[in-house]
């Protein structure tokens, strides 16, 4: 097939640091042409990528220095080149929420749309609604709750090159947490369990500005403690020893999570991890096989004791079979080739409506 994969603009494919939505793109191109497949990859220059590279960005935003830029606009150029080139394409597949509906609606039968975010925002249903022939692809069962009523096409979870992710049978007796500094991930609650066992805690996370204040305010005084240690962001070259060195990975979240990358990243190391019962948690997290599911601080730490019951090898298997970027892209390949049945938009009861 020839395959157009469309990721958003902000990171570098795949990210240079913090990043989910450009690192799960980069993976799945990869394993699409690994397949046999015919892909072109439209991203910012400094795209690592097997497939054919259309650069259409100097540089990922984020990371860009420029004092004033765009967003907005830098997707819409994006847009208009992959508009031009529509014919060369099978499948035009789009990471980028719904920003390219209206361009692309006289040709929703051969594009298929990833969301990678949570759908619970108020402005949301009003866009599906309006626009229903284009097929939607979740990254999780329990990410469509807020759209029960969209035009969805299948469920993919996340896949990873498993070649990048070194499997660490041992680990070095310290906790991980890893992501962004934000209330719904809580950190804070990740120290609080750490000291409460008395166990060491590695904090690997990138302050967006949006959170400046809660880290101020909330986490920073908390990392003055001799069992506290934060590292700041890291890119995939310092994952596997950051998260393979771990007793566990801590995802204290509190919020509904479309997925959680870093939960099958550390998987990939052999590092069983222990979550709060919320968004996709239970479709991923195996209870009792490659990590224990919790509720509230008081089970986290009595699944702390119960890691000696896992096997990181069972782990990292589970990882391999689940979660490779392989398999997710037989997913996705599944899907691809019933976009004309995918693009029919479904017929809404009257409480859908509604």
């Amino acid at each position: 097939m020839r395959i157009a994969q469309v990721p958003p603009l902000y990171e570098a494919v795949p990210p240079r640091l913090y990043g989910g939505t450009e690192r799960v793109v980069a993976h799945l191109t990869d394993a699409l042409v690994d397949l046999g497949h015919e892909v072109t990859l439209f991203a910012s220059a400094e795209a690592r990528t097997k497939a054919d590279l259309v650069v259409v960005r100097d540089q990922a935003i984020r990371l860009d220095p420029a004092p004033l830029k765009s967003d907005l606009a830098a997707h819409i150029a994006m847009l208009a080149e992959v508009r031009r080139r529509a014919a060369e394409f099978d499948v035009i597949h789009f990471h980028t929420d719904m920003i390219h509906f209206p361009l692309f609606e006289g040709m929703a039968e051969k594009t298929l749309t990833t969301l990678h975010g949570r759908l619970d925002l108020k402005d949301l249903p009003g866009v599906y609604r309006r626009w229903p022939q284009f097929p939607l692809v979740s990254i999780s069962d329990s990410q469509r709750a807020p759209l029960p009523f969209a035009n969805w096409a299948g469920t993919v979870l996340h896949g990873m090159c498993a070649e990048i992710y070194e499997y660490h049978a041992k680990s070095e007796g310290y906790l991980a947490f890893l992501g962004r500094i934000s209330p719904e991930k809580g950190p804070e609650r990740a120290i609080a369990i750490a000291k409460r066992m008395g166990r060491r805690l590695k904090i690997a996370a990138k302050v967006d500005a949006a959170d400046l204040e809660y880290f101020h305010t909330v986490v920073e005084p908390l990392l003055n403690h001799p069992l506290v240690e934060f590292v700041g962001e890291i890119g995939d070259a310092e994952k596997s020893a950051f998260l393979g060195g771990a007793d566990a990975l801590l995802f204290p979240i509190a919020w509904p999570e479309p997925f959680g990358l870093v939960m099958i990243e550390a998987m990939a190391c052999g590092t069983p991890v222990i979550a709060y019962q919320w968004g996709s948690v239970p479709e991923v997290i195996e209870e009792s096989l490659t990590g224990f599911i919790v509720d509230d601080e008081d089970e986290a730490v009595a699944a702390l004791r119960r890691l000696p019951d896992l096997s990181r090898q069972t782990v990292r298997e589970r990882f391999e079979l689940r979660f490779s970027a392989h398999a997710m892209a037989r997913r996705y390949l599944d899907l691809y080739a019933r976009l004309d049945e995918a693009a029919q938009p479904p017929r809404l009861t009257l409480a859908q409506s509604a």
